[in-house]
């Protein structure tokens, strides 16, 4: 029987849902206790979820729970990341896991003297979808990737989050909450960046929540939220990322990759699954083979009844058994580290309109076989 170490969250908002649902399903861990800072959000998933509501110094301090998941809000991650360092816990952070190249190489160091891991969200490069655009370009199938482009583009969360307020605040934004998914994708998929530019803007200063139950409130904007950036990766991709919380509708693919005998048409990173097409030269946009991977197979039911796949914890198990295998883990602090340092610079050239260098480097997380995340699953 595989070892499963214990797993304890803080922060009972909306995400700690899909992580206490969906960690059953997965080897290597056991979801034991919740704790927030409103102990009546950390009792009502305790009771949905069949595990045990704990203060944050109880979580911290219990010998049975190995690894702290941190889901609280961008602002305090490394700060709760730095106390669940100091208590002799592994780490797994949403993302992002730090809101600074400081603050992450500040959570390294104290890993590093603890022994310890950090790892991170997003680990939706996981999906099978996104591992079979890995393989695409391993192979050789469209030749070297030489360009680009990501896009990820709305009207922001205060339409539908019950409380939407941090997504406009410094730490958030289209790059710090959403491009996570985009720039780690192309991580794993071409490597590290080695420099960006980036124009950015704030159109409206204010915005209106029209969800409930905070419907008509105002809300103020404290961060860009349209800034559209060039990525130089080091292996000589040039990729254009636009992200923005100002536009109604568009129709850019999430990410096309160009390569030398033809092009791939990524989904969004932001979801395990979806459809993925390339063309070879100049033929039309066609699926690839299939792909026989089990974390893009479809297992929830959407509102409207389409489904999609979902396996967000996967990259928490991943680490689970590199802990208990003594191995790397994919979703690594590293590759965190990377990604923050390229989204912090991101916003730093929107600020000054110049190119900023990217300081930190990191390897591409080794790629998930279809027997390999076989080998994560229940």
């Amino acid at each position: 029987m595989t070892q499963a170490l214990g797993v304890g969250i803080i922060g009972c908002g909306n995400i700690a849902e899909t992580y206490l649902r969906l960690a059953p399903i997965f080897k290597g861990m056991k979801m034991l206790a919740c704790a927030d800072i409103d102990h009546s959000a950390a009792q009502a998933r305790a009771e949905e979820f069949g595990v045990t509501a704990m203060s944050v110094d109880q979580l911290l301090a219990s010998d049975e729970i190995s690894i702290v998941v941190n889901l609280t809000i961008p602002a305090v991650h490394a700060e709760v990341s730095t106390d669940i360092l100091q208590a002799g816990k592994h780490v797994y952070s949403e993302k992002p896991f730090a809101l600074s190249l400081q603050q992450g190489q500040s959570l390294l160091d104290l890993a590093s003297a603890g022994n310890l891991r950090i790892g991170s969200a997003p680990d939706t490069f996981l999906g099978g979808v996104h591992q079979h655009a890995r393989a695409l370009i391993d192979d050789g199938i469209v030749g070297k990737i030489t360009s680009g482009t990501a896009h990820v583009q709305g009207h922001g969360m205060e339409s539908w989050h019950p409380n939407p307020d941090f997504f406009f605040q410094p730490g958030a934004g289209p790059v710090l909450d959403i491009g996570p998914y985009y720039i780690t994708n192309l991580v794993q998929l071409l490597g590290p960046v080695e420099r960006v530019a980036a124009l950015s803007s704030t159109p409206s200063t204010e915005r209106v929540i029209t969800s409930e139950p905070r419907y008509g409130e105002k809300l103020k904007v404290e961060t860009p939220t349209t800034i559209h950036a060039l990525l130089s990766f080091a292996s000589g991709a040039t990729i254009t990322l636009g992200t923005s919380w100002d536009v109604w509708h568009h129709s850019h693919n999430h990410m096309e990759l160009y390569g030398e005998k033809g092009t791939l048409y990524v989904p969004d990173p932001n979801f395990f699954g979806g459809e993925l097409q390339l063309t070879r030269e100049a033929e039309p946009a066609e699926p690839p083979a299939p792909w026989d991977h089990p974390f893009g197979i479809m297992n929830e039911e959407e509102d409207d009844g389409t489904m999609r796949a979902n396996y967000r914890a996967a990259g928490l198990a991943d680490m689970a058994l590199a802990i208990i295998n003594n191995r790397e883990h994919r979703c690594s602090a590293a590759l965190a580290t990377h990604v923050v340092d390229v989204m912090t610079s991101i916003l730093e050239s929107g600020e000054k309109q110049q190119f900023v260098d990217i300081s930190t480097r990191c390897e591409r997380p080794a790629p998930l076989s279809a027997a390999e995340a076989r080998a994560l699953l229940v």
